[in-house]
């Protein structure tokens, strides 16, 4: 990978018609603009256990001999998406993707028992190891590139390459922009609907608010609290907000997954040591080629944390997409996602 230089190479594209743009420049670039392959099965899938009463949902996607991938979704608690699976080349690579405790088909379903991300990192190795897999190729985005960093700090001599989006660090300042204020100021009408839930005096410390009902015995105070806290993420998860997105993150198993597990993971600031625990690992892995993509507009995860990632890491390619939020399926996004899998497979 060539070494990242920001003066010459940190360009923030905008997508149009196919064409991207360099916003230094603004000359436009032929090339190609990158859509998500053909849908496709799993030709494996299967349970693990991996102890403490969890079982994890995994399967293998495209070709079983191509170079190997993983696939870290996000949330924590969101569960496997088969559009994930969509990224890579099926006849280059062999993709494996799994449901992390607790989350999408893995059971106990919205577990936080024995749910750590130390806990998922040995799943993700427990995992490798039931494969026979040597080494892969690690892809995560929001949550994702957390536990991916994670995971890749521990055990670096297995990571080939890196592929992060949306970068979250899970840093109080992080938590605060989005559930306390900040993200509020730009999405009132979404952040109204958000507060509604939780009593005017508790409103000082949403988060503590929204855990203290995500974990109640009462089913009904549960799932309000688990849709709101969900379709509060899922308004605000694009450039351009889209109700009916919003909508599916509001449906009432993924939504308690969903909340539940993110609140729990939050409250204990990521079961890290230290916030800035994965910046200052960042020593063990500045010698896995990586690139890191970034919506300029993210609300979710916004680019302070990338930049700051970036700035610890000038061997990373880091890309900016200049029109985008959140999510990985948005055009500017998907396209960089795409073109890093492509990339990799060249090198």
């Amino acid at each position: 990978m060539h070494r990242y230089d920001r003066k010459l190479t940190l360009i923030e594209r905008h997508y149009n018609a196919g064409k991207i743009v360099s916003s230094t420049t603004k000359q436009p670039m032929s090339i190609t603009h990158h859509t998500l392959f053909a849908p496709l099965e799993p030709f494996d899938y299967g349970y693990l256990d991996v102890g403490d009463g969890h079982s994890i949902y995994y399967e293998q996607c495209g070709n079983p001999n191509g170079k190997v991938a993983l696939f870290v979704h996000g949330g924590p608690g969101g569960g496997g998406d088969i559009a994930a699976r969509r990224f890579f080349n099926p006849s280059h690579y062999r993709l494996v993707l799994f449901d992390q405790r607790g989350a999408g088909r893995s059971t106990p379903r919205a577990s936080l028992e024995g749910n750590t991300t130390w806990h998922l990192v040995e799943d993700m190795e427990l995992l490798r190891n039931k494969l026979n897999i040597k080494e892969w190729l690690v892809f995560g985005g929001s949550w994702g590139s957390t536990l991916s960093l994670a995971y890749a700090q521990t055990y670096p001599e297995v990571v080939t390459e890196l592929i992060l989006r949306g970068i979250f660090l899970l840093r109080e300042q992080e938590i605060h922009w989005f559930y306390q204020s900040g993200a509020s100021e730009l999405y009132p009408d979404q952040w109204e609907l958000f507060i509604e839930q939780i009593p005017v005096n508790e409103r000082h410390d949403l988060l503590s608010a929204y855990y203290r009902r995500l974990i109640s015995d009462d089913a009904k105070v549960k799932l309000a609290a688990a849709k709101a806290w969900s379709m509060w993420e899922g308004a605000t998860s694009f450039l351009h907000f889209d109700p009916n997105r919003t909508k599916q993150f509001g449906a009432p198993d993924f939504a308690i997954a969903l909340a539940r597990i993110e609140t729990h993971y939050f409250i204990n600031h990521g079961f890290f040591v230290d916030e800035n625990q994965l910046l200052k690992g960042i020593g063990l892995i500045r010698h896995i080629p990586a690139v890191i993509v970034q919506g300029r507009y993210d609300v979710v995860c916004p680019m302070r944390s990338a930049w700051e990632l970036a700035k610890c890491w000038p061997e990373a390619d880091f890309r900016i997409v200049g029109d985008a939020g959140h999510s990985a399926y948005e055009p500017g996004i998907t396209h960089e996602l795409i073109s890093a899998t492509e990339s990799f497979l060249k090198q």
